[in-house]
């Protein structure tokens, strides 16, 4: 499948908005159109301070006349929390025409000395009280350049014009394989998953955005923080999760990124206190990173907050797919975005196009086949209307003792269409006897299990997962079904750690 252009969300948004999506080269031109466009709008509010458009690019320039002044150039890391200085920082590095390699910040010291060495960088930008991060840097090599974010110069640098070959950013990525990676992005990458993050939804330009999740990750970076500037709009930073709804009553923003995870809690608080919990003023929830339950589309829709399910890797400047229409089709994760195109190998999603990373840095394997193909390892199908499902993993296929191949995602699908599921795990494990056999794990929905009203609600819930068990084929049904009473480990971007295949 070959996508060459933006026509078919077009009918999702009215032709005077949809006109003024623009395609630019680089991060550089993007933002050279918002400061024409948007001088006085309030671009970050953060720690209490709003600043506007114009206001952002005269410590962005500051801080650029810094960079210069110490001779940074080339690959510079910035190890920080979100703050407005993050954002200025990595505007100032990648407008002068360096690589911002953003290093997550719960990195410790030895581990960023480590990675100064392997991605070459030329300089360090931390964030004042993050000098701890920096002492290896600064016993071993003490001639290396390390620069507060705090600094800035008497001078305002101008920005430098770049194209879309030029490196943008290096950021973090598990890639395919679960081993951290850095995946390094063209300006025109960059780019593309900017502009993708304006299809599919009608109010995109002007909007109140809160930004809650980490800068350090694509989707924060790109869809948060990107695509919020590019349409003009107002970003509110929220420091510390647990003082997000907190933010949202004061900022009342029109729209949220998030994993599935935090929109699953602030379902569940919208329900108990009501809709305001969200603000009052929310209109649009973009989701992803992990998979999305028809679930909580459908309850969203109850609250008329319409949440759209998407897809995305580090790879692919973070978005390669998105929902116009979820209520009819919660399932997906959407149509794929223009210039690209997609294949399925074997069940697995390949892709190539303008959103594609360079390679990864540092690594033998750079990711790319000869004829720059991208195997994501995620299992995929694509249906007549165009609509791109993802159905599991690879790796962590289940090859039982009769060949057949099941894939966890697939079967937990099923179990998490039950009302009382938050989500659930099926993996590979042991009885008794030494057999193999699949099991399932499920953390029930609070609120859906308060609302039972019923004495003993785990035997509803377990008599549903029964059900639902005995309707699958018989390869795909688990031989062990458990309730459980806390969540499952997560990642720092809200996915399930999965168990370990037995050996």
């Amino acid at each position: 499948m070959k996508i060459e252009n933006n026509e078919r969300f077009r009918r999702y948004t009215s032709p005077a908005v949809f006109e003024k999506i623009r395609e630019y080269p680089s991060v550089s031109a993007m933002w050279e159109n918002c400061l024409s466009e948007y001088p006085d709008v309030p671009a970050i509010a953060d720690d209490g301070k709003t600043y506007t458009f114009a206001e952002t690019e005269s410590h962005t320039a500051a801080f650029r006349s810094v960079l210069s002044a110490k001779g940074v150039s080339g690959r510079v890391g910035i190890i920080m929390q979100n703050s407005f200085d993050f954002a200025k920082v990595f505007l100032a590095v990648v407008t002068s025409g360096s690589t911002a390699v953003i290093l997550p910040p719960q990195l410790d010291a030895k581990t960023v000395f480590g990675c100064t060495m392997k991605f070459g960088l030329s300089a360090l930008v931390y964030q004042p009280g993050m000098e701890e991060k920096t002492s290896v840097i600064a016993s071993q090599d003490p001639s290396f350049t390390l620069v507060s974010a705090d600094e800035t110069g008497a001078d305002r640098l101008p920005l430098t014009e770049t194209d879309a070959k030029t490196p943008c950013v290096i950021m973090f990525t598990g890639g395919t394989t679960g081993k951290s990676k850095g995946a390094l992005l063209s300006n025109g990458a960059v780019m593309q998953g900017v502009v993708n993050g304006c299809y599919g939804y009608s109010d995109v330009f002007g909007q109140r955005y809160l930004l809650v999740l980490p800068l350090s990750h694509v989707f924060g970076l790109v869809r948060n923080l990107l695509s919020s500037l590019y349409t003009g709009s107002t970003l509110f930073i929220c420091r510390d999760a647990k003082d997000m709804f907190r933010d949202i009553a004061v900022f009342r923003p029109t729209i949220l990124v998030l994993v599935p995870a935090l929109a699953e809690m602030a379902l569940s608080l919208s329900r108990k206190f009501g809709k305001n919990m969200l603000g009052g003023d929310m209109k649009y929830i973009i989701c992803g990173a992990a998979a999305v339950s028809p679930y909580l589309v459908a309850e969203y829709d109850k609250l008329g907050i319409v949440l759209f399910p998407g897809y995305g890797l580090t790879e692919s400047a973070n978005l390669v797919s998105g929902n116009p229409e979820p209520v009819r089709k919660p399932e997906s994760v959407g149509l794929p975005y223009p210039h690209q195109e997609l294949k399925i190998a074997d069940g697995e999603l390949w892709f190539r196009g303008s959103n594609m990373m360079e390679s990864y840095i540092g690594e033998e394997n750079s990711g790319i086949d000869e004829e720059g193909w991208f195997h994501t390892g995620d299992l995929a199908r694509i249906d007549d209307e165009g609509f791109l499902y993802i159905t599991g993993r690879i790796k962590e296929l289940i090859v039982l003792a009769n060949g057949e191949n099941v894939s966890p995602a697939e079967v937990e699908a099923h179990f998490n269409e039950i009302s009382l599921v938050q989500d659930s795990q099926v993996f590979e494990d042991i009885n008794e006897n030494g057999t193999h056999i699949l099991a399932l794990e499920v953390v029930p929905r609070a609120s859906e299990m308060a609302a039972l009203g019923a004495e003993d609600p785990n035997a509803v819930l377990m008599s549903e997962l029964r059900r639902v068990n005995q309707s699958l084929p018989s390869f795909q049904r688990v031989n062990r079904i458990e309730i459980r009473d806390k969540d499952f480990e997560r990642t720092p971007s809200m996915k399930i750690v999965r168990y370990h295949r037995c050996s």
